[in-house]
């Protein structure tokens, strides 16, 4: 059972980031299309990466109890794309959660320097 550990972990993790992102409308919510191909592409591109650090021999896995033990390639396991999706989609949520914060801050800074304010100290 430990070895569900990490990857219980990560989905749990994409399950609470899918309802930060349905709640403020962020990534899929707001474009669904272009967030599938972005993580998608990127999620390839960190694979890629990984194979060629695999190739070359400086990526391995390492033993661990809280991982399933099932390999999708030698020295893949079942967790790194899993993990790469959760990282790639953690960086659209995060892009465009500061996104929204900074803009909301310019709208309020902006409504405080209204005309009316600057009359009336």
């Amino acid at each position: 059972m430990t070895g569900l550990i990490y990857l219980g972990c990560l989905l749990a993790s994409l399950g609470a980031m899918t309802l930060v992102d349905a709640r403020w409308r962020l990534v899929f919510w707001r474009s669904p299309w272009a967030s599938a191909i972005a993580i998608g592409v990127s999620t390839a591109f960190f694979l890629a990466w990984d194979a060629a650090g695999i190739v070359s021999g400086v990526f391995f896995r390492g033993a661990s109890t809280i991982t399933t033990g099932i390999q999708l390639a030698p020295e893949l396991p079942l967790e790194e794309p899993v993990f790469l999706v959760f990282l790639c989609y953690l960086t659209l949520v995060l892009v465009f959660g500061t996104e929204r914060v900074l803009e909301r801050r310019a709208e309020r800074a902006d409504a405080g320097a209204s005309p009316s304010a600057e009359r009336h100290p």
